[in-house]
C-alpha cells in the first residue's frame, strides 16, 4: 500500500502571526515538503493544479521534474491534472516527457477542479466539463497506446497521422487515477478503462463517497477488471498531530477556523466527527485511517494533506517526521494483515506494468 503527502499549493496568511509567503517562498516549501516525503520513507508526493489566486502550482510537470531530479524512489504524481482545460496532446506529452526523467516514477489523477473560472480562461465551456472529461481522456488514451492516431471529436481540431512525443517510457504509459467527490460519470469512466478511483474525501462525510467508490467497485467488475474487491482505490485524508491531543487541538484550532476552504463553517469537533480530518495524537490518526477500511474496502493509496490552512513548513514537516516514524509503519502492517490474498496491495507501477506487458 502507498502513502504519501498531496498539496493544494496554497498561499495562505498564518493566523497566529499574519505572516504570508511569497510565491517564491510557497513553491519552494511545497520542493521541501516532497523531500521531507522521500527521507521520511513516503511513497507518494502529489501536487494539484490551479490557475488562480491565492494557489501556485500552475505547471506540476515543472514542478515535479525538479523534485525528480533530487529524489530517487519517490512516487511524483498529481492531485489534479485539469482533463477538462488542459489539450489532451499536451498532457501526452508533458508527462511522457517527466516519465523519462523520473524513469517511470510518474502517475497522474485526472480532474475537473473547483475553480468554476478556469473554463473560460482556457476557452472552455463549464456546462461541458463531464463531456470534456470523456472526450478528452479518450483522446488521451489513444494518444499513449497508438503510434499514429487519427481523431475528430467535438472540442478540439481533428488530428490526421498524429504521433505525440516522446512515446511513453519503455512503451508503458503513467498510470492514472480519475478523481471525483460528487460525479458518478468520473467513477464510470475509471471503471471502463481499469484506472485507478480516487476519492479525496477531505470534506464530505463518508457516506457520500461510499456511494461513489461503490458504484466504482461494480462498474470494475461489470468491464471484466477483476473482482469488485480488486478495483484499483485511493482515498485523501487530512491530519494534525500531536504526542498530546489537547496540544494538537489548541495548536491546529486557528488555522482551522480560518482556513479559506473551510474556515468560519462547522466547528473543528463537528468537522472531524464527520470526516476524515483527525487533530490528535499519532494513534489517533492511526485508528481513523484503519477505520477508513471498514468504510471502503481493501484500498492500494492513502494521501495526507499537511500543508494548508498557513501552516508554517517548519511545523508541516515535523508532521511529516511523525507520519513517517509513528504512523505510516504501524498502517502498513495493519492494513498489509487485513489484506486478502487476492487483492492488490498497492496500485500499479512503472515496474509492475512493465512486467505486465512483457507477460
Amino acid at each position: 500500500m502507498q502513502f504519501g503527502i498531496f498539496t493544494v499549493g496554497d498561499v495562505t496568511p498564518d493566523p497566529t502571526s499574519g505572516a504570508v509567503p511569497t510565491e517564491a517562498e510557497r513553491i519552494k516549501a511545497m520542493v521541501a515538503i516532497a523531500l521531507k516525503a522521500e527521507e521520511a520513507g513516503l511513497d507518494v508526493f502529489a501536487t494539484g493544479e490551479h490557475h488562480n489566486p491565492p494557489f501556485v502550482p500552475s505547471s506540476p510537470t515543472t514542478m515535479l521534474g525538479y523534485i525528480a531530479a533530487r529524489t530517487e524512489r519517490l512516487i511524483l504524481s498529481t492531485a489534479t491534472t485539469l482533463i477538462t482545460t488542459n489539450d489532451p496532446v499536451k498532457i501526452a506529452e508533458d508527462f511522457a516527457m517527466l516519465q523519462h526523467l523520473a524513469d517511470g516514477r510518474v502517475d497522474l489523477m485526472m480532474g475537473r477542479g473547483n475553480t468554476g473560472p478556469v473554463y473560460p480562461w482556457f476557452g472552455k465551456d463549464i456546462r461541458d466539463g463531464i463531456p470534456l472529461a470523456i472526450e478528452n481522456y479518450h483522446l488521451l488514451h489513444r494518444l499513449w497506446r497508438e503510434d499514429v492516431v487519427d481523431w475528430e471529436g467535438r472540442f478540439r481540431t481533428p488530428l490526421q497521422s498524429f504521433t505525440s512525443t516522446p512515446r511513453p517510457l519503455d512503451g508503458v504509459p503513467p498510470f492514472v487515477w480519475h478523481g471525483s467527490i460528487r460525479s458518478p460519470e468520473i467513477a464510470e469512466q475509471a471503471a471502463h478503462y481499469g484506472d485507478g478511483f480516487f476519492a479525496n474525501h477531505i470534506f464530505w462525510p463518508k457516506e457520500h463517497f461510499q456511494r461513489l467508490i461503490g458504484l466504482y467497485r461494480q462498474r470494475f467488475e461489470h468491464y471484466g477488471h477483476g473482482s469488485a474487491d480488486q478495483a484499483i482505490v485511493g482515498l485523501g485524508g487530512q491530519v494534525f498531530m500531536r504526542k498530546n491531543s489537547q496540544d494538537a487541538v489548541r495548536e491546529f484550532r486557528p488555522y482551522f477556523d480560518n482556513a479559506p476552504v473551510y474556515g468560519h463553517g462547522p466547528s473543528l469537533e463537528e468537522f472531524t466527527a464527520e470526516t476524515p480530518l483527525t487533530v490528535g495524537s499519532p494513534q489517533q490518526v492511526i485508528e481513523k485511517t484503519l477505520s477508513f477500511r471498514d468504510h471502503f474496502g481493501d484500498y492500494q493509496r492513502q494521501l495526507f494533506l499537511m500543508d494548508h490552512a498557513g501552516l508554517p513548513l517548519k511545523t508541516v514537516l515535523e508532521q511529516i517526521d511523525m507520519l513517517g516514524e509513528e504512523v505510516v509503519p504501524v498502517l502498513r502492517e495493519e492494513f498489509e494483515a487485513l489484506r486478502p490474498a487476492h487483492v492488490p496491495a498497492g496500485p500499479p507501477t512503472h515496474a509492475s506494468r512493465l512486467t505486465e506487458e512483457v507477460r
